[in-house]
């Protein structure tokens, strides 16, 4: 395919998004990206946010989530010059079903917290000693529903999945937490297997002083889970805990250490485009091409 065809694809459907190119083209995707990137009279307008993941196999270990596949494919649309009205009011239509996902995603993770915590016997002696929060795509209203497979089993999932964490007061006895752990496992397999849902759950649950141990922010677990702490939005359970957590992200400096990180993460995203779209582009190192193709999200949330 080349730059004409594209035009004229574009003209006559008008605004689509990277993936509706992709199904209408069955071409390459990065080649798909760089031939949008490199036609003049293509704009394109991303909806959304990006955010930082930490990454192992990134010098510095920061990059900006979306990857660019993902933003090309989900989160982008693309049309011509011209186009401009059209474009807009698709990425507007976009971003509306976005922010659904994220919120119906967001409202089955609270409801099904809330229905393990209601037939928990142990519940009543934990409500005001634990909290559960949520992070990941949902907390940035990012949630997707492209299927994909769930790691551990290969099962289809819809999109983003559920990142939970359950954080509990110093104190609470290890048997509760273990009931509460067997509780959550339950759901987590009633959400992957039924059709009406696919849905997966990542959880962990850990106390105060775990979370005071990791928001040292001195190795790589650690960094994730100061990162997962530091976006997280409250979920069910005691807000008095969580707004303790809180307070010590805060006290730690965690988002003073994000911040940082940001800017290498940004630095790196724009390298790794400039290298893509180079006169190298057609065979691109390993470190940039990392950047492009969406990896399995196998960060644990520690």
């Amino acid at each position: 395919m080349g730059p004409g065809e594209l035009l004229e694809l574009l003209g006559k459907r008008g605004p689509q998004t990277g993936a509706e190119l992709l199904e209408a083209t069955c071409i390459d995707v990065l080649q798909l990206w760089l031939l949008c990137k490199r036609t003049p009279g293509v704009k394109s307008k991303c909806v959304g946010t990006r955010y930082i993941r930490l990454d192992r196999n990134v010098d510095g270990y920061a990059r900006l989530s979306p990857s660019i596949r993902r933003e090309f494919l989900t989160y982008t649309v693309l049309g011509l010059d011209g186009q401009d009205g059209a474009v807009e009011a698709k990425a507007a239509a976009l971003q509306r079903e976005i922010r659904r996902i994220s919120r119906a995603k967001m409202d089955l993770a609270r409801e099904s917290m809330e229905a393990v915590t209601q037939a928990l016997h142990e519940w009543r002696e934990m409500a005001e000693r634990l909290c559960f929060i949520i992070a990941g795509d949902i907390a940035y209203e990012m949630g997707h529903a492209v299927p994909r497979p769930e790691a551990s089993t290969g099962r289809m999932v819809r999109g983003s999945d559920l990142d939970i964490i359950a954080i509990a007061e110093d104190g609470v006895p290890k048997k509760m937490l273990k009931a509460l752990d067997d509780a959550i496992l339950k759901k987590k397999y009633y959400l992957l297997t039924q059709p009406t849902y696919q849905e997966e759950i990542d959880y962990i649950i850990k106390d105060i002083a775990k979370v005071r141990e990791q928001l040292a922010f001195d190795t790589f677990p650690h960094m994730i889970a100061g990162k997962i702490l530091h976006e997280s939005a409250f979920l069910h359970g005691s807000e008095k805990v969580f707004e303790k957590v809180k307070g010590l992200v805060a006290d730690f400096g965690v988002d003073r250490k994000l911040d940082a990180l940001r800017e290498q993460a940004e630095k790196y995203r724009q390298d790794a485009e400039q290298g893509l779209l180079g006169s190298d582009a057609a065979h691109p190192g390993d470190a940039v091409m990392h950047l492009f193709y969406t990896s399995e999200e196998g960060d644990e949330i520690y």
